[in-house]
């Protein structure tokens, strides 16, 4: 079961969300957090924060995914045209360059097609663009405080399209925005289709309130001002999370300020028994942290800046650490293999012996001898039947019989067939003739041919109302190849042969 972990990393705490993946379930077994001090520097303070964060996790996780600032990258939403399907990259490369304000050269970036938007001959997509040094100094504070790299880099507040797929609701296609409130800075991503198209981070927290509550919703109105600008759909609700989403009447104050619904952000579908059920209702609180882990299952929509020079590549420590792991699964193969292997060949040799012993009773009972052998029980078949490859059909049947009659009758002649009967090797003819002297002729011609004899004329009538004549004949049919020799008694043969030997000389 690999266990996946998302480390959420804010201005003034840090965030963790261990997701376990079993069959067909995903399991949520902790949440924590730790408060990132501002003693001893900006970097160590969030190194020990991650450290102490995930220190409750006594187990390793199989991957680990975080995310960079959404303010230390830049994040635009482009239509190319399709023609360019091919050489995205390349294109999309020349495309950003125009519109960051730093060099592509030092800059690693991701991007999404929007699949769901209708642009006639142009590809829609998302593209999020930071600079290399910004995402490895991410890395490298998740490498020092826990001792393994993370996997995923996502940004901002993309990383929060990862929850679509096991929140309810967001599949539906009506526009929403997620504002992830944090103390320091905030993030706006808005949904249309259930894809994330639009992002941006907002300098303003909830640190202040109430005294920048006005500020906050002036920013998040502008983001969807700024959203409608490029062609996007207003959204018509709004769902909260991050710390600032359990600041008293967060909700109230900003459905009035913005003027549609404001409200938590639902429970992801996932298995949450392992929780207490009061963490089970912080589950907003660590929404993005969640997200990341969930992006680690491969079914989020989120970006991974974790490309070119800082690809993700698992070492030999990796395979090193999963050596007995792996070696007891090769164990467990190997035992299957062998007892499959046996039960198959205990199964053939009870079915050999089951056969062997059918072949036994009916040996004893047919041929009067037992045996287990097929082929013994094949040369004692042919010797007591006497098997020949001889042919079962006789070499005259009654069509015969009618082709040789049809040859007797001459061409002068005017004869009728009313009737052929052939039984065994004896014909029953009956015919109509001119005269009983045509009849005869044709009984004389047919005891000249082969394999007909005993023919005989056994009567002759006058036909009604006619002067010809009806006649009746009977013949047998057997051809001396249809006649067996008998069986030559034991020690005829040799008897022959010694009388014939003695009357020589």
């Amino acid at each position: 079961m690999p266990t996946w972990l998302g480390i959420d990393i804010g201005g003034s705490s840090v965030k963790v969300a261990v997701v376990r993946s079993a069959y067909r379930k995903l399991t949520l077994v902790g949440l924590a957090t730790a408060d990132v001090t501002a003693s001893g520097g900006v970097v160590p303070a969030t190194r020990d924060a991650v450290t102490k964060a995930v220190s409750g996790e006594k187990q390793g996780p199989d991957a680990v995914a975080t995310a960079v600032d959404g303010s230390r990258a830049a994040i635009h939403r482009l239509a190319l045209p399709s023609t360019a399907q091919k050489q995205l990259a390349e294109v999309l490369a020349y495309e950003l360059e125009a519109q960051v304000p730093f060099d592509l050269d030092g800059a690693v970036f991701d991007w999404r097609p929007l699949e769901r938007t209708n642009l006639e001959g142009q590809i829609a997509l998302i593209a999020a663009v930071a600079r290399v040094e910004d995402v490895r100094a991410r890395i490298d504070i998740v490498r020092e405080a826990i001792g393994q790299e993370p996997e995923r880099v996502g940004v901002g507040a993309l990383t929060l399209a990862a929850l679509v797929p096991y929140i309810a609701g967001f599949e539906d296609g009506a526009p929403v925005a997620i504002v992830d409130l944090g103390s320091k800075a905030s993030e706006v991503l808005i949904l249309e289709r259930a894809e994330a198209v639009f992002a941006r981070t907002l300098s303003t927290g909830t640190e202040s309130l109430p005294a920048t509550a006005s500020r906050l919703a002036r920013d998040i109105r502008v983001s969807f001002a700024a959203h409608r600008a490029q062609g996007g759909e207003a959204p018509n609700r709004v769902y909260l999370c991050g710390g600032g989403a359990f600041v008293s009447g967060a909700e109230s104050f900003l459905s009035a300020e913005l003027e549609i619904p404001v409200q938590l952000i639902p429970v992801p579908a996932l298995d949450t028994s392992a929780l207490a059920p009061s963490t089970v209702t912080e589950l907003p609180r660590y929404a993005k942290a969640v997200a990341l882990a969930l992006s680690l299952a491969g079914r989020g929509s989120g970006m991974n800046l974790r490309r070119g020079p800082l690809a993700f590549e698992r070492g030999f420590s990796w395979v090193r650490e999963r050596i007995p792991l792996l070696a007891g699964l090769a164990a467990v193969i190997l035992v299957s293999f062998v007892f499959s292997g046996w039960a198959r060949l205990h199964s053939v040799h009870k079915e050999r012996e089951a056969l062997e012993g059918a072949l036994g009773t009916v040996t004893k009972e047919v041929l009067g001898k037992e045996t287990s052998s097929a082929q013994e029980a094949q040369d004692i078949l042919s010797k007591a039947v006497g098997l020949a490859d001889e042919d079962p059909l006789p070499h005259a049947d009654a069509f015969d019989v009618m082709v040789r009659l049809s040859q007797a009758v001459p061409m002068s002649m005017v004869h009728d067939v009313e009737e052929l009967e052939m039984q065994r090797a004896h014909v029953v003819v009956r015919g109509v003739v001119g005269s009983i002297p045509d009849a005869q002729s044709i009984a004389s011609t047919l005891s000249d041919q082969p394999c007909l004899s005993d023919v005989k004329i056994k009567n002759t009538t006058q036909a009604v109302g006619s002067d010809r004549q009806k006649y009746v004949m009977e013949l047998d049919v057997k051809c001396p190849e249809d006649v067996k020799s008998p069986p030559k008694k034991k020690g005829e043969s040799s008897t022959s042969t010694g009388t014939a030997s003695v009357g020589s000389k």
